[in-house]
């Protein structure tokens, strides 16, 4: 087990209702002027920004608010939300209502409003956040885990670009998780969740580091469960164990209690090529759902790699679905005409495991190419230098990849 250090100062206020507690939850917190951020039109729809509305007058909370946060969220709004922030005076904390799209963009106000520079600046790595304010979520879609994660991405239209700060800065004070909230999901975009939370996990178990018992458990454990209740919310989106399941998994997915001895010294506690792969897709085509693009990706890169360390991916196997290498010594092997080796075993068994992560995904209705994504041989020369820009030359943990070894794992996928 690799030296770590891990820092979870979240409060959760978790199950029904809970929506209804938001006012008083931040009341308690200390705060009292907030700006309230939410997205294009669900909690409209939904009844959802009244009732946040309601428990902040409840409670004395003064707001003022920014809709208008879209998928993979745009910084020309961030930098609308810092100028109101700075305009209402004394707003001690940014409230996101919705999903990660949303708290991203709240924690990117936060990051922005004390720096005298422009925001971008964290995002292309000229300057390092030093302070924020505190940041509030009410969670409407579990997947990014970004209501309890140091992670923020934001997206630049002018510039094509997709790019994250991972700081203990953006984790959020306060999480209120309600799991009725989530009962009127579509189911693309809940497929789309799922994959990103399982995602969250894997780049972690996959670092390239040796193994940790007590956290490959824990990973393995999350990846199960979201593929337990994975089906029952497909088949009935009311199915509060399920969906109650699932929201807490996003979080434990991406807090990083799931990598915890995993990291790679002086790095992060993951991989993370898969996701910046993905990163490139969405900012291609800011249409691409990030759990979709990841549902392409992932196993892609998983068979162009897997060979560094079978290890982990027999370890995964096991922990996730049972899966062994056959042994000859051992197993029944009648019928079977070719001689299995040691070798080959390993090979079949890794490559099953696989094929049941992405059949799983596909099974969500996510997509198995790139190709339903719209994504063509011709974008990849694009995808590539994005990718140049954002992860450099060579990058990865788990096995250092070029950016030609990038372009064979596009096109892999197409």
């Amino acid at each position: 087990m690799n030296d770590f250090n891990f820092y979870s100062p979240t409060r959760f206020v978790f199950g029904r209702g809970a929506c209804d507690r938001t006012g008083s939850a931040l009341s308690e917190a200390g705060f009292a002027r907030v700006l309230l951020v939410y997205g294009q039109g669900s909690v409209v729809r939904t009844g959802t920004l009244d009732r946040v509305r309601t428990s902040l007058d409840a409670a004395g909370i003064a707001y003022r608010e920014l809709g208008g946060a879209r998928p993979n969220p745009e910084v020309g709004l961030v930098r609308t939300g810092i100028e109101l922030a700075r305009d209402a005076e004394g707003v001690d904390a940014i409230v996101a209502l919705g999903g990660g799209s949303v708290i991203d963009t709240a924690k990117a106000i936060a990051l922005g409003v004390p720096y005298d520079g422009d925001v971008w600046d964290f995002f292309c790595k000229r300057a390092v956040p030093a302070a924020a304010l505190p940041v509030a979520s009410v969670l409407t879609i579990p997947a990014s885990g970004s209501e309890a994660s140091d992670s923020c991405v934001i997206s630049n239209d002018e510039l094509g670009m997709k790019c994250g700060v991972n700081t203990d800065l953006n984790r959020p004070a306060l999480a209120i998780m309600d799991p009725e909230l989530t009962f009127t999901l579509p189911s693309y975009q809940t497929a789309a969740g799922i994959t990103d939370m399982i995602s969250h996990v894997m780049e972690r178990f996959f670092s390239g580091e040796k193994g940790v018992p007590v956290t490959d458990h824990i990973a393995c454990g999350l990846i199960r469960a979201a593929m337990e209740a994975a089906p029952r919310v497909m088949a009935d989106p009311a199915d509060y164990d399920a969906r109650a399941n699932l929201m807490w998994v996003g979080t434990l997915a991406h807090n990083g209690i799931a990598g915890c001895g995993l990291n790679v010294p002086g790095a992060r506690d993951g991989d993370w090529t898969c996701h910046g792969m993905e990163h490139e897709l969405s900012a291609l085509d800011t249409r691409i759902t990030h759990g979709a693009g990841l549902a392409v990706i992932f196993p892609a890169w998983m068979r162009y790699v897997w060979t560094a360390h079978p290890e982990r991916f027999l370890a995964f196997a096991y922990e996730v679905f049972g899966i062994e290498p056959v042994d000859p010594a051992d197993d029944d092997l009648a019928g079977i005409d070719e001689e299995i080796t040691p070798e080959r075993a390993v090979h079949d068994a890794v490559t099953c495991a696989i094929d049941e992560v992405q059949d799983f995904f596909v099974s969500l209705g996510m997509p198995r190419t790139l190709g339903e994504l719209g994504v063509t041989e011709e974008d990849i020369d694009r995808l590539l230098e994005g990718l140049r820009v954002t992860r450099g030359e060579r990058f990865g943990t788990f096995r250092k990849l070029t950016l030609e070894d990038a372009r064979a794992i596009y096109r892999s996928a197409l």
